[in-house]
């Protein structure tokens, strides 16, 4: 989900590796043996995973944009409140990321430099407006349904430190999509207007969602790299069927109606078939041409400038501790 794009650095033509060496780290893939920091890895590796894992990062934390334009206006104070947790949660996990990508020897100064200038992607699904209350249990419900659907099976990535912060994420990212359907079940049995609001919110971020995936396996390309060291367990049309089938459901539970004409269940196969999904939006947004792109990125910097002087005041702070601690 968060793997789109490629930093210049991971265009590089990668080194010359000792077949052997590369042989007995594949072994230990096989044998579902975690890598540590510390374990020799191939370089490919060690790039797809600082890309895999930063753009992950970057995500959370542009994902606390969408959302957190909505915490004075909630409805309650009870929303507010709960609102306000999960932006908080969004922005822990993006802390938890960047550690773990810091232990593939990247700066987390690097990272963020390269989203601040526009030179990392982050998922697209982030790129889009948030116009009603509604949105936000759409996000709740869906986008999160989508993140946890990709990430569980990221808590056996073969990298130590991503799979371990995974384990936390997913648990906080259960909570809020039982926040989000929370959300929407109670608008949907609401007023009329509630009930419009909620089906207007799943008209537009259905099919974003399943964009969240990524393309479709034959245009992926880092799938068969990811695959192969174990990094990824499903391929992007596996986790986007196993979205699809988990939630078409729910919707339907919720007397809502999904904006798919093509979308049946098919008997024989226990799935849901959907339609076509409109890739050229998809790279659009990926270009930085979606509805939101230039905001997110202008509110990121304005945020990052902003907050220098505590950077500054936590970087004073910690010097003035060593000079103690070394006195």
């Amino acid at each position: 989900m968060y793997t789109q794009g490629l930093n210049a650095a991971d265009k590089a033509p990668p080194a010359i590796e000792d077949a052997g060496r590369l042989g007995a780290f594949q072994a230990r893939i096989d044998a579902e043996q975690k890598i540590e920091p510390n374990d020799w890895m191939p370089e490919a590796y060690r790039r797809t995973l600082i890309r895999q894992i930063a753009q992950h990062a970057h995500s959370e934390i542009v994902g606390m944009l969408p959302e957190g334009n909505w915490i004075t206006r909630a409805p309650s104070l009870r929303r507010k409140a709960a609102l306000l947790a999960k932006v908080q949660d969004e922005g822990g996990h993006g802390l938890y990321l960047y550690a773990a990508a810091e232990t593939l020897g990247v700066a987390r100064e690097t990272l963020v430099e390269q989203l601040l200038s526009g030179g990392a992607k982050y998922s697209s699904i982030f790129n889009y407006p948030t116009l009603t209350w509604a949105d936000i249990g759409a996000i709740g419900w869906l986008v999160d349904g989508a993140a946890i659907m990709n990430q569980i099976p990221l808590c056996r990535c073969s990298y130590g430190p991503y799979a371990r912060a995974m384990i936390r994420v997913c648990k906080e990212e259960s909570f809020h999509q039982r926040q989000g359907y929370e959300i929407m079940t109670v608008l949907a049995r609401g007023t009329t207007a509630q009930r419009a609001m909620a089906q207007d919110a799943l008209d537009r971020w259905w099919w974003p969602c399943l964009m969240m995936f990524g393309p479709p396996d034959g245009e992926s390309q880092h799938s068969d790299a990811s695959t192969r060291w174990k990094i990824k367990r499903f391929s992007n049309d596996e986790l986007r069927q196993k979205f699809v089938d988990a939630t078409v459901p729910q919707g339907h539970y919720l007397g809502l109606s999904f904006p798919d004409p093509a979308l049946r269940f098919d008997e024989a196969t226990s799935h849901w078939h959907y339609g076509a999904i409109d890739w050229d939006e998809f790279r659009a947004v990926l270009r930085g041409d979606g509805p939101c792109n230039r905001d997110r990125l202008a509110a990121r910097n304005r945020a990052h400038e902003n907050g220098a002087w505590v950077r500054e005041a936590a970087l004073a702070f910690a010097e003035k501790r060593r000079r103690k601690a070394a006195a």
